[in-house]
């Protein structure tokens, strides 16, 4: 399994360069074509790889240049043909507006090893809040 691992993990690393990068193509590379997505953004569910992809061509547009996302606590699970793995994102950078934003997002990936290639076919990004003040998580000194 540890080479199940070192492949789902590359896909994981480059996944988060395509995003870092806006590549869009790089990035939906490593969908299936069938992907489920579910986001903290409406409709909240993005089925197919058009709404997904339309969907982080949206959230690339927000930025003003590059995109921050730092994986933190990284955990994989691998079986022969299915995996998993969940991680915290830093998601940073300046929105289009000027603003400097970081906040904290949770993802669960799950992949399928479909043709001798790893895709994700379903994933699921959630922003933890604090229940006191009912904001989102923001990293120290944000």
């Amino acid at each position: 399994m540890a080479s199940n691992d070192s492949e789902v993990r590359a896909l994981l690393e480059s996944r988060v360069d395509a995003c870092q990068e806006k590549d869009i193509d790089r990035l939906m590379s490593h969908y299936s074509s069938d992907i489920v997505y579910y986001d903290v953004v409406p409709p909240l569910q993005f089925a197919g790889a058009d709404e997904v992809r339309d969907n982080f061509v949206r959230w690339f547009d927000e930025y003003d240049g590059p995109i921050g996302l730092e994986t933190h606590d990284l955990t994989i699970a691998t079986s022969t043909d299915v995996a998993f793995a969940h991680m915290l994102h830093l998601d940073s950078g300046t929105r289009k507006n000027g603003l400097q934003s970081a906040i904290w997002v949770r993802s669960t990936v799950c992949c399928r090893r479909l043709h001798d290639k790893w895709l994700i076919t379903h994933e699921h990004i959630s922003v933890p809040i604090n229940p006191q003040n009912l904001q989102a998580w923001l990293p120290p000194g944000a």
